[in-house]
């Protein structure tokens, strides 16, 4: 019998990464050009140094983007061609939407991330591209943890909340709608400061910040199989700023919450945004 041999029985201190962000889908022609550059120079701020993407496919504009991406060194790009190999569901409700893998294998590469990444980083951050895992009281993800992870020392999974901010409600003065950025598509993170109020009675969905060494199954919302159990991060300590189609849209600007924790990275952000557009070739 052929045996593998066990190679991580070193207990390692130190990582080629300490935060890496894996977006687990990019399908269709998705083509959001503006909100990924803010999404990922957000997260340079917040201290992370490296972000997996799973590419089956995406518009042209955002395909030039991630080149400049991985270019630079940031991007890890996962060449992720289901769709020419099974018939790949494009909804998360297998009763709604029917094939032979669930959203273009969305679990398979959660999972897949988590892996790949055991002995390369620190924390794996399990989260959809149109998401930003903010800290409210610290500067940065690094920081956070450094105080999250001594108060809680056998926890390998910390829940983020997960804060919808609808993008058909701008913010007034109209102050971050730079005409530099007029003709690059979709939604600008900056001019959406209204929140959704959470529901008290339902479910918030999470998503999660790991220790990928403790995790053996991750699902989307919170792991399956893990060492040393999950804890519940406070909202006003971290949450996630997700801008998008809103589920309640019959829900006011006046029935809605001021946040602009985003607006306190604006002059580094704005910045650092001009210059990706630049380097590739948007402006």
């Amino acid at each position: 019998m052929e045996y593998l041999q066990i190679k991580n029985k070193v207990v390692r201190e130190t990582f080629k990464f300490n935060y890496t962000i894996c977006i687990s889908n990019l399908f269709g022609d998705y083509n959001n050009v503006l909100q990924f550059a803010q999404t990922m120079e957000m997260y340079k701020l917040l201290g992370v140094q490296h972000v997996v993407v799973y590419k089956t496919s995406c518009g042209p504009d955002l395909e030039k983007l991630l080149k400049h991406y991985e270019t630079e060194g940031i991007l890890e790009i996962v060449s992720w061609p289901i769709d020419q190999f099974l018939n790949k569901s494009r909804g998360w409700n297998i009763k709604l939407h029917k094939g032979d893998i669930q959203y273009y294998g969305q679990l398979v590469t959660l999972n897949e991330c988590i892996y790949r990444h055991m002995y390369q980083s620190k924390y794996a951050c399990l989260n959809d591209i149109d998401e930003i895992i903010i800290p409210y009281k610290h500067t940065n993800l690094p920081s956070l943890m450094e105080d999250l992870q001594p108060a809680h020392p056998n926890i390998g999974v910390f829940l983020i909340e997960n804060h919808i901010f609808p993008k058909t409600q701008f913010e007034e003065s109209g102050k971050f709608k730079r005409a530099e950025w007029k003709n690059i598509p979709d939604i600008n993170v900056m001019e959406h400061i209204y929140r959704k109020p959470p529901q008290k009675k339902n479910y918030n969905p999470a998503k999660m910040i790991v220790n990928p060494r403790k995790v053996q199954q991750t699902s989307v919302y919170s792991t399956l199989k893990d060492f040393g159990g999950s804890f519940h991060v406070p909202f006003n300590i971290c949450r996630i700023v997700h801008v998008r189609v809103p589920l309640q849209g019959h829900l006011t600007k006046e029935e809605l919450f001021v946040d602009k924790r985003v607006w306190d990275f604006k002059q580094k952000l704005i910045l650092n945004v001009d210059q990706t557009f630049k380097l590739s070739s948007f402006l």
